[in-house]
């Protein structure tokens, strides 16, 4: 194992991390009574972390530096932060990778990043998940030896900061806890011990026997009626904000009098801003005012009117179609065909809490789960996981391509036994060749030899087969090579930067060059060029 901090051990922490707060996720959740005893904090910080991890891995593929990893795995932190916890974890991972950046090694990284997040926070609250950093940082600095020891020792203080949280926070002491957001700081301080060395430290802790109380549930108020308990603010309000600097320091002013929890990370002009209010719409035109808000989350707490209104749960079905798209069209498309479409986008990426909420909320006993891609994979495995331990059977249809999808989607059949409808979905998506156009976004080696920034990409199963200056002529190259193995049926999917004609064009090339082959296309929305399907 490695015993310097370097881009590969960045990807293998992610790695660690997401499955450690995969585990403890419900632990988390349980023990989480302050700010808000709201039990989210765990799958807050494990959809903040997989966001991170998604980015890292998008990242790899041009071989990235250290610093280059690490400001990835914050950018990815800052886009997918959740919860006022999430939200710190993304300014100590923005901290780590300005330490990084500026050729310090792993004490001084981790020193900025436990400042930095402590800076980020209005009003700072000790026997939290800042507490734990700062004694993380402290003793990392006052450490021996190498990244590994660093990291040791780190974990080790930190494990030590969190077991004495409640006496530091007495809505923890009453509730018998420790702090769960601290408690995730460890988590994931376990994990990049574990990418150093591959020593798995013991779980920490999650209760205080020495406070002689009890883990609460979730919503019990604390005993001195501190914030956390149902009498705070009645709204948590979530949005990314495209804003300079200035202006963000008047935003932080009028939030801060507008309610509690206030927490505004990021920097280069873009921000994560989390805060509590009883006013919703004031804190979002407050962000209104300095910049510009998107991707606002609006999340109603326990208030005082006791908690929100009971919702009304529709009579499960027996069976469920969900599919997983990068385009709108791609999503009316499987709404169309019975499915419930969830659309995704390069810049958002889904996290399985929320791919898992999906699954939930169409209340069927038996769920098949349509990936549109490879990449989507873990993220679907951690939800069906999820969903499983409320007693869905859930399967997961491998489609590497929307296109396998909408094959697959075509001989479902609900009145089938649900192995046996998941049989012929599978071999469908399976029978399927795929191929998708794209353009390069950067100079980069591929098994075709290199391909220049601008270039257009064809891929056929996954493979970069023709790499060209047109489009279009890529495109006849690239369907000739698909039929020249044979084929009945070809499926078009048109992307946003299709040029117009494109479907005429190769519709009409099928039917010169390959008689007897039939073609369907489709506006897909997705953001490559064209995908093909061959059945």
């Amino acid at each position: 194992m490695p015993n310097t901090l370097d881009a590969a051990t960045v990807h293998a922490w992610c790695e660690h991390a997401l499955d450690a707060l995969g585990v403890a996720r419900e632990t988390i959740d349980a023990i989480n009574v302050y700010p808000v005893a709201d039990a989210d904090t765990g799958t807050n910080l494990y959809l903040t972390v997989e966001s991170a991890a998604q980015a890292v891995e998008a990242a790899r593929a041009g071989e990235p530096t250290l610093a280059e990893a690490t400001a990835a795995m914050a950018h990815g932190a800052l886009l997918g932060a959740r919860g006022n916890s999430g939200t710190i974890l993304a300014q100590l991972l923005r901290g780590l990778a300005d330490g990084t950046a500026a050729g310090g090694d792993l004490r001084s990284a981790l020193d900025g990043a436990a400042r930095l997040a402590r800076a980020a926070v209005a009003r700072p609250v000790e026997g939290t998940i800042l507490s734990v950093a700062t004694a993380a940082a402290q003793a990392a600095a006052e450490a021996p030896g190498d990244d590994a020891d660093v990291a040791r020792a780190a974990c080790a203080e930190a494990r030590a900061a969190l077991a004495a949280t409640p006496d530091r926070l007495p809505a923890l002491a009453g509730a018998g806890v420790v702090d769960a957001g601290g408690y995730g700081l460890v988590v994931l301080l376990q994990a990049l011990v574990t990418a150093l060395t591959g020593e798995r430290p013991t779980e920490p802790l999650a209760d205080r026997a020495a406070t002689g109380g009890e883990v609460c549930a979730p919503g019990t108020p604390a005993p001195d009626g501190r914030p956390g308990t149902p009498g705070g603010p009645a709204f948590e309000v979530i949005y990314l904000l495209d804003a300079p600097a200035p202006a963000v320091e008047v935003l932080r002013r009028r939030l801060d009098a507008l309610g509690d929890s206030l927490v505004v990370v990021g920097g280069d002009e873009l921000w994560h801003v989390h805060v509590h209010v009883d006013d919703a719409g004031a804190a979002v035109e407050a962000g209104i005012e300095a910049g510009r808000p998107h991707r606002v989350r609006i999340t109603h707490l326990a208030g005082p009117a006791g908690g929100a209104a009971p919702t009304v749960v529709p009579d499960p079905v027996e069976r469920a179609v969900v599919a997983v798209v990068p385009g709108e069209g791609l999503a009316r498309l499987c709404t169309e065909a019975g499915a419930v479409a969830v659309t995704v986008r390069p810049e958002e990426p889904l996290g399985s809490g929320e791919l898992a909420v999906v699954v939930r909320e169409v209340h069927a006993r038996e769920v098949v789960l349509l990936l549109g891609g490879p990449e989507l994979r873990h993220t679907a495995a951690a939800a069906a996981q999820q969903v499983r331990a409320a007693g869905v059977r859930v399967a997961i249809i491998p489609a590497r391509s929307p296109v396998q999808s909408l094959a697959a989607l075509a001989v479902h059949a609900a009145e089938r036994r649900f192995d046996e409808d998941v049989v012929a979905m599978t071999a469908a998506a399976g029978a399927t060749r795929y191929a998708e156009l794209a353009v390069a976004e950067r100079r980069s080696w591929t098994t075709r030899g290199v391909c220049e920034a601008g270039a257009v990409l064809g891929m056929i199963d996954g493979d970069v087969a023709v790499i060209g200056d047109d489009l279009t002529a890529c495109a006849h190259e690239v369907l000739d090579r698909m039929l020249a193995a044979g084929g009945e049926l070809v499926t078009l999917v048109l992307g946003t930067g299709a040029p117009d004609g494109l479907s005429r064009l190769l519709r009409d090339r099928v039917r010169r060059a390959h008689l007897g082959v039939d073609v369907v296309s489709y506006a897909g929305h997705q953001p490559s060029p064209l995908l093909i399907g061959v059945e």
